[in-house]
């Protein structure tokens, strides 16, 4: 996309408002960084790690046992779960800000609508739907996690009563378009400052709200979207202070983390503990992947391109392999490696193959799930 595209995508007004003011500087800046780079690799790696925590944390559904012998790997998803999802909704903070979609300004709301629904809604709904009816499908041969007990049951957990969504994997896409369509309105009620919605969403962090519609999770998550925005907003001394104390800020989240599994936090409650470890994870994750043996890894790199895609298959794609497994060998005790291994493979690569020699085939959904 050139500078003049992404301007214009802007719809950048030049009227005197002190908050059109703001949009034309950051529609400039944006410009600036289209025109030296379409990607920043710092950001597909964090999203590579980011995705491949998201898959190491799904190898066993929280609806099934987990395999005897093998609490280590308890302890192992328990911290993933404290903090994978707030780093992965930090990146999408931050990439929505740094591309100026936060700052659209109003007469470019519904076309911002229009498309967020075509590159995310769409996707959640597509894929929640195919996922219900591979279950149903998938479930007349081989074992499968959380099955609704009817079609309508399936419907009505996927957009209503959604913790208990048979499609629950992709809930981070639904909530995702609700912060991408919300924010813009709420940054031009703000004059473009982020720090009033960040405490308004620190609020909102604490407060009960209806388990329906994924807006409890909205609210959970919306703190580490805006926490996204604010590193944005100061990119050069948070890049600065990220690179400078990487080792100290690692060594911080790694111990907090550890501890927080303990049962001696317990008392600290769960939204205290996700908190403080999703914010720290921001500093320390982000840090990492900026080093040279990170940033280079190809491994990161592939899995960040194609993370949106690994993220909407990972599930149903580690179902498959973990079914057809089951039919020869149990999983419990050392045998957990071996599936491990290969669950973690079907995760990754099997969404990968998907997109690159079935989707191709089918314009369509390739584009959604660019």
């Amino acid at each position: 996309m050139t500078a003049m595209r992404v301007a214009s995508a802007l719809n950048i007004s030049r009227r005197g408002a002190p908050e059109a003011d703001l949009y034309n500087e950051a529609g400039a800046r944006l410009a600036a960084r289209m025109q030296k780079s379409d990607r920043r690799k710092d950001l597909d790696c964090a999203k590579g790690l980011g995705i491949l925590l998201v898959v190491l944390g799904h190898l066993v559904s929280h609806s099934s046992s987990l395999p005897a012998g093998n609490l280590w790997y308890m302890y192992l998803r328990a911290m993933l779960y404290e903090f994978h999802m707030p780093f992965f909704m930090y990146l999408s903070g931050y990439v929505t800000f740094l591309s100026g979609a936060a700052g659209t300004a109003p007469a470019a709301w519904a076309g911002l609508v229009r498309r967020r629904a075509t590159r995310l809604l769409l996707p959640f709904l597509i894929f929640g739907l195919l996922i219900i009816a591979g279950k149903w499908a998938a479930a007349q041969f081989i074992h499968v996690d959380n099955m609704p007990a009817s079609v309508g049951e399936a419907l009505f957990g996927l957009v209503w009563r959604t913790d208990e969504s048979a499609a629950l994997s992709v809930w981070y896409v639904a909530v995702l378009f609700i912060l991408c369509i919300v924010t813009p309105p709420l940054l031009w009620l703000t004059r473009a400052r982020v720090w009033p919605l960040a405490l308004l969403a620190l609020l909102l962090y604490f407060t009960p709200v209806p388990h329906v519609m994924y807006l409890d999770r909205v609210a959970a998550y919306y703190v580490f979207f805006l926490a996204g925005g604010l590193a944005v907003r100061a990119e050069a001394r948070w890049l600065a202070f990220i690179d400078r104390w990487l080792v100290a800020t690692l060594a911080v989240f790694l111990i907090v983390v550890w501890l927080f599994v303990r049962p001696l936090t317990d008392g600290l409650g769960a939204p205290l503990k996700m908190l403080v470890a999703g914010l720290l994870s921001m500093a320390a994750l982000h840090g990492l992947v900026r080093r040279p043996a990170w940033l280079n890894s190809r491994l990161l790199m592939q899995c960040g391109v194609f993370s949106f895609v690994i993220y909407l298959l990972n599930t149903p794609c580690i179902g498959l392999v973990k079914g057809a497994l089951l039919k020869f060998i149990p999983w419990d005790g050392p045998t957990f490696l071996v599936y491990a291994v290969l669950l973690m493979l079907g995760g990754t690569l099997g969404p990968i193959l998907i997109k690159k020699y079935l989707f191709r085939h089918v314009p369509f959904i390739d584009r959604v799930t660019t």
